[in-house]
């Protein structure tokens, strides 16, 4: 766990580039016209709540207490209520059909089980929601190899993050979900292991 706090202190700082150049116009893009209940899953220290202005609710669910005392703050003077839960993706408290809206940013690397993780989005979201998710993944070729050989190190210092997770797959694999829209890109070098990136929208199979 002092990993996990030490990951927490720099987080913000780690990514404040990252986030100035590509992370936070693609955060506005996906979150900013989402409305009714929104859930925000892994929230982190609360770098989406900015943009979800649109929202009448916002329960941002973070499990790791050392990102939730960074997270408490930000929910307290957002523009919209925030409640802040500390559950994990794989087992969240809430009713069946109660989200319009469930999102996952640079969340799915780090869950123990994404498939379990994905399989209670769906549970909490109405048949007419939308789910939102803003990932790195898996690579190609040499790039994934040396991401299987990292990971062990990689989550030891990034907080259980797993930069060889082929979330997309899973997504595609579960038939859960629609695929509306999905878009790969590297904003970064291809060579750092949190490269290639995700960003997809989608909605419930009915």
């Amino acid at each position: 766990m002092r990993a996990h706090r030490i990951f927490a202190a720099c987080y913000d700082r780690m990514n404040g580039a990252a986030e100035r150049s590509f992370l936070g116009r693609r955060r506005e893009a996906l979150l900013n016209d989402l409305t009714g209940s929104v859930l925000d899953v892994g929230a982190g220290t609360g770098a989406n709540l900015p943009h979800l202005r649109s929202a009448e609710r916002i329960v941002a669910v973070e499990p790791d207490p050392a990102m939730r005392a960074r997270l408490a703050p930000r929910a307290a003077a957002a523009a919209v209520p925030v409640e802040v839960s500390d559950a994990s993706a794989e087992a969240l408290p809430f009713a069946d059909d109660s989200f319009d809206a469930v999102v996952f940013t640079l969340v799915l690397c780090t869950v123990a089980d994404p498939d379990a993780a994905l399989s209670e989005a769906r549970r909490m979201l109405r048949d007419d929601g939308k789910l939102v998710l803003l990932e790195h993944v898996r690579g190609e070729g040499r790039l994934a190899r040396v991401q299987d050989q990292i990971t062990p190190v990689w989550k030891f210092f990034g907080a259980g993050c797993h930069p060889n997770r082929d979330t997309l797959s899973t997504l595609r694999r579960r038939g859960e979900f629609e695929i509306d829209e999905v878009e790969e890109f590297s904003e970064i070098p291809r060579w750092v292991p949190a490269s290639p990136m995700i960003q997809v929208t989608a909605r419930p199979t009915r």
